[in-house]
């Protein structure tokens, strides 16, 4: 791997955060590794560990306090806004999920150590229409940028500066039979969830065995798209730690195959084993076939490599025409996806060309 001291280094504080332990904090790469926790989500949780160090530069040292002041305010803030959101469907007859963020923070070993900048709370779409309007109605100062269509995945308002998502659907998928099997799995997780405490409010969380292959799922999506980070990773290490007992594996590997994830999922497995010091036994479906790939992800990950190549041709009105480099870029895209997942690339050419064609022919104009 390239950049191996770094990367080492880097991965070592993250597993001491995550399961205790000591590591020291590498005085000669500081700018390198503040830089690389920044971008990674992995902030919140590293800096309050390593702050004890009596090696830290004193001016890394007020950076760290003042992100974790930061971090620690913001959480204030968000808590109060979700409280107000949750209450407010739960006294409209509303039973909402809480999504990622909030609900995932408290699965770390201090709150305030998983960063969360907005708030997602899943609603079905039985339910959509009237959530909207409660938000609105509770937040009527807010700011509206998503319309309330149907086919779109959230309803989006900001509400005193946080951003509040009111989801019709967890995940879009573009391969109509992936959406019916996917739709079907998520309908059972969302109604299946259990109640736990965030910050003394009680929500519910979807159920383990779905909210594992969601989050991850999720994490891979960013890695299709506009790039993911290691947080996201941890999400996944920490759930299946915590579920240990309560994840049906049997479940979960018919799921994966379900929507062509297995692959996807081992390499997930793979760095949260060995970069992030998750126990093997609780890596449901664990191989070191993948090793090569993963590494290779973790590089391209912390390198920031780990993104859709951005379209270098020009717009055109000529729909046709428009067509076809949309569809050039997302073949490239597939090409790129191949170097970590070959099984899963394959699957994205076959969904690239079925929805171009979907897309092609529609009638509905928002397609375009």
């Amino acid at each position: 791997m390239e950049n191996l001291n770094i990367t080492d280094t880097y991965l070592s504080l993250v597993r001491a955060a995550l399961w205790g332990g000591d590591t020291l904090w590498a005085v000669e790469e500081t700018e390198r590794l503040l830089r690389l926790h920044c971008n990674q989500g992995t902030a919140a949780l590293v800096f309050p560990h390593v702050l004890s160090q009596e090696d830290i530069p004193p001016q890394a040292r007020m950076q760290m306090k003042g992100i974790c002041l930061q971090n620690m305010q913001q959480q204030v803030h968000l808590q109060h806004i979700l409280s107000v959101s949750w209450k407010a469907l739960e006294k409209a007859g509303i039973q909402a999920v809480l999504m990622k963020g909030a609900g995932l923070a408290a699965l770390y070993p201090e709150l305030q150590q998983r960063a969360w900048g907005d708030i997602d709370l899943f609603v079905g779409q039985e339910q959509y229409h009237q959530s909207c309007a409660v938000m609105r109605e509770t937040f009527p100062a807010a700011l509206k940028f998503d319309e309330e269509l149907d086919h779109y995945k959230h309803y989006n308002l900001i509400a005193d500066g946080v951003s509040i998502e009111i989801h019709r659907v967890t995940i879009n998928m573009q391969h109509p039979i992936d959406a019916r099997r996917y739709a079907r799995m998520e309908k059972e997780g969302m109604n299946k969830g259990e109640r736990i405490s965030v910050a003394g409010l009680e929500v519910t969380v979807p159920d383990p065995t779905f909210n594992a292959m969601f989050v991850m799922i999720h994490s891979w999506e960013h890695m299709t798209t506009n790039g993911a980070n290691m947080r996201q990773i941890c999400d996944v290490a920490l759930l299946l730690h915590h579920y240990a007992e309560q994840i049906d594996r049997q479940q979960l590997k018919r799921n994966l195959n379900a929507l062509h994830f297995m692959d996807v999922w081992q390499l997930f497995m793979w760095i949260c084993v060995h970069g992030l010091g998750l126990p093997r036994e609780e890596a449901p479906f664990y191989t070191d076939q993948c090793k090569d790939r993963a590494e290779r992800l973790i590089e391209d990950l912390l390198m920031g490599r780990v993104m859709a190549p951005k379209s270098s041709k020009t717009t055109t009105k000529v729909r046709i025409i428009r067509k076809y480099h949309t569809m050039q870029e997302r073949m490239k895209n597939a090409q790129r996806i191949r170097m970590y997942s070959p099984s899963y690339a394959r699957h994205m050419v076959m969904e690239i060309l079925l929805h171009g064609a979907m897309r092609f022919f529609a009638k509905d104009r928002h397609w375009e």
